[in-house]
């Protein structure tokens, strides 16, 4: 039997990050596999290309804490691995490399970025793609240029009356080579491990529960060509678990450890860009982050989060989640059934079922809860 672990996103932008991890670091050692997506550029350039809100670059050696805390694979296909320009991506892979973490969803090419994590664990091999599903298009990598794997999503508005600059019915899907790609890379990692599993960076950030139209029609067409598992990140804020034929689907696993001052709207952020949109948070996201913790500034309810668990075991997948609690420091602490978890698990019942999704979460011990599909009690 093999035990993956994983989390949602990681910015480690304070100093010392080993500190972030000490309440999880006995969880993070128990996996088998434990895999994290890191959100920004690992490196000391002081490039930036974004036209969006950029990402500043975090300390390499941050990497360190990371491969400390247990964690053995990192995905990287997200929005933001691209910001400090080519050299950000390079060095992000090389310095993630040198203290021991494979690395999945970005490359010196398109090629390399499609190319599986590969690790082994126990009896089995375990392969881990990733994705960018968010954009912009400016992160994803071409064959001469560094960035991340991706898949292409579209969206279309469509007025439903006669009423010009009314407000529209929005469709989103995965534009269908593109998913094509995704199918054939899981069935290439097939052929080289014995446990396939796929990072998703999508969803619509800052927003409790919602689910854009595309999310699960990607997410199971992973599990359709064959993922055991599926752990999406992004949306700084938990999205509900499903299972598809018999296989997880975590459509969001929230924040992990998240830390950074970046997203200030203080005078001494040094992005006009990062100022603008600390600005405009209450109003695109309705709710501005606690003046207390200036170090994480993200959505209140983003502070219930989960260790993903799964069990492979021959051709058996077991879900399971681990209640956490991101604390005052800003760090994730694992939390038992009489110590704050039912209020987590709580929580991820809730918005599941806003989401439609139709499982179930039932305690196994103090600790742990399992998924399965069907009515949620």
């Amino acid at each position: 039997m093999t035990t993956l672990l994983a989390v949602g996103d990681l910015v480690l932008d304070e100093p010392d990050p080993d500190s972030f991890f000490e309440p999880s670091r006995r969880t993070l050692h128990g996996g088998d596999v434990v895999i994290g997506h890191v959100e920004v550029p690992h490196s000391t350039t002081t490039l930036q290309t974004s036209t969006d809100v950029p990402a500043p670059p975090a300390d390499p050696a941050a990497l360190g804490a990371v491969a400390r805390a247990g964690f053995s694979v990192v995905t990287l296909a997200g929005n933001h691995i691209a910001d400090a320009g080519p050299d950000g991506v390079l060095d992000t892979l090389r310095h993630a490399r040198e203290h021991g973490l494979a690395t999945a969803g970005a490359g010196a090419s398109l090629a390399e970025a499609r190319q599986p994590a590969v690790v082994r664990a126990g009896n089995h091999t375990v392969a881990v793609l990733s994705y960018n599903c968010v954009g912009p298009r400016e992160s994803w990598a071409t064959s001469a240029k560094p960035g991340c794997a991706y898949v292409h999503v579209l969206t279309h508005y469509e007025l439903d009356h006669a009423s010009p600059g009314g407000p529209p019915n929005i469709y989103t899907f995965a534009e269908p080579g593109s998913l094509d790609a995704m199918r054939q890379d899981i069935a290439a990692a097939l052929e080289r491990a014995d446990v396939v599993v796929v990072g998703l960076h999508k969803g619509i950030g800052h927003t409790p529960a919602v689910l854009a139209m595309y999310e699960r029609p990607l997410a199971q067409a992973a599990i359709d060509a064959g993922a055991h598992a599926v752990f999406a990140h992004h949306a700084h804020i938990m999205r509900g678990i499903e299972i598809h034929r018999g296989r997880p689907i975590y459509h969001g696993l929230g924040n992990f450890v998240t830390v950074t001052r970046a997203l200030n709207a203080t005078d001494d952020n040094d992005s006009p860009e990062r100022r603008a949109w600390a600005r405009r948070r209450v109003e695109l996201y309705g709710f501005a982050p606690d003046p207390d913790m200036p170090y994480y500034p993200f959505h209140p309810e983003s502070r219930n989060t989960v260790v993903a668990s799964v069990e492979v075991d021959g051709g058996e997948v077991r879900a399971r989640l681990l209640p956490c609690r991101i604390d005052d420091r800003g760090r994730p602490v694992p939390v038992t059934r009489t110590s704050g978890g039912e209020e987590v698990v709580a929580y991820v019942r809730d918005i599941s079922r806003r989401a439609g999704l139709d499982t179930r979460f039932d305690w196994s011990g103090d600790d742990i809860v399992t998924i399965t599909q069907g009515e949620q009690r």
